[in-house]
């Protein structure tokens, strides 16, 4: 299930913008665009927060995070948890995203260097 990138989409259809101009303002092709909203996994916290700010609201919004009333002691535990989780998976979709890129610019390359 690709909730962020789903939420993304939506927002960014009724924001009125097309993947074009987000991808333009996000400093990506369109098609590199496209695919973070098909595969969301791959959406860098860094990536989030630029596309929260385009389209008006935040990230806990695009995460659909939900706030919750823990105790102190609990609070700690949790917090810890979620970062080495969200660090591992950013690490993971930053190294993905990374290889696509790669893949990318050698495509590119390639057809440069037929013509």
């Amino acid at each position: 299930m690709n909730k962020i990138g789903d939420k993304i989409r939506r927002l960014r259809d009724q924001k009125g913008f097309s993947q074009e101009s987000l991808a333009f303002e996000l400093g990506l092709t369109q098609p590199s665009y496209a695919r973070l909203e098909k595969h969301d996994e791959r959406i860098s916290i860094i990536r989030l927060i630029q596309i929260a700010k385009i389209l008006n609201t935040t990230v806990s919004e695009l995460i659909d995070e939900k706030t919750q009333k823990i105790s102190n002691q609990n609070n700690n535990e949790i917090a810890n948890s979620y970062n080495v989780d969200t660090i591992n998976t950013i690490i993971n979709a930053d190294k993905d995203h990374i290889s696509t890129l790669k893949e990318e610019i050698q495509f590119l390359k390639n057809l440069l260097e037929k013509k």
